[in-house]
């Protein structure tokens, strides 16, 4: 489904990623770790149309992908969590489960969407996605709207970070129920032991090699 070819990439100066070579199959669950500044990260962003790769090839269920944008990348199915979710103020969770889903959501449908990721769904669905959210909850409910996308490949970079040990628990619950009703691929960026533990593959990024 995914390939990339002879990725590289530099950012000041600095080579980031070294002809990176690799794979990715329908229906798998990967996780890629690595130390810090290994090239993790850049390399979800590059898969995403974030970042542009100085050299080399991304093919996406055999189309070269190289040069579209993000949101031609988004409508062939291709979704992006972002380490820190972002806020919008005055728009609600509901609002945005349908905007990501570009379909509308009854209040039942919302709910019941909400409760896959462990939120209590009546509590939350008229919510702001503002300031007055967790870290936790922002990040649920960013997960909460990439399910809805229902797409071929989904990125998440780091997303542990920045949330306390109750909500990586249930963060491990929600990936965990995402791998047993799989459909399309994830790819998750992480340090995480428990995260590394329920994946199909580990890829390990050192240096800016596999």
């Amino acid at each position: 489904m995914l390939e990339l070819e002879n990725i590289s990439f530099s950012a000041d100066g600095k080579k980031i990623l070294k002809d990176i070579n690799l794979s990715i199959d329908s229906g798998k669950f990967i996780a890629i770790t690595g130390p810090n500044g290994s090239g993790k990260s850049t390399l979800a962003k590059i898969i995403m149309g974030i970042e542009k790769p100085d050299s080399g090839r991304i093919l996406f269920d055999g189309e070269d992908i190289t040069d579209y944008s993000i949101d031609q990348r988004a409508r062939m199915g291709i979704s992006f969590g972002f380490q820190q979710p972002v806020r919008f103020k005055g728009i609600t969770v509901h609002d945005l489960l349908n905007l990501s889903a570009r379909k509308k959501f009854s209040i039942n449908e919302a709910c019941e969407i909400l409760s896959t990721v462990g939120l209590c769904a009546n509590s939350y669905v008229d919510r702001e996605v503002n300031s007055s959210l967790s870290g936790g909850e922002l990040k649920r409910i960013e997960i909460a709207s990439v399910i809805t996308r229902n797409s071929k490949l989904t990125i998440f970079d780091e997303p542990e970070a920045g949330i306390d040990l109750w909500s990586f628990n249930n963060l491990i619950k929600v990936f965990n129920n995402m791998r047993n009703k799989l459909e399309g691929s994830i790819i998750v960026i992480s340090h995480q032991e428990r995260i590394l533990n329920i994946a199909d593959e580990i890829i390990l990024l050192t240096d800016g090699a596999i």
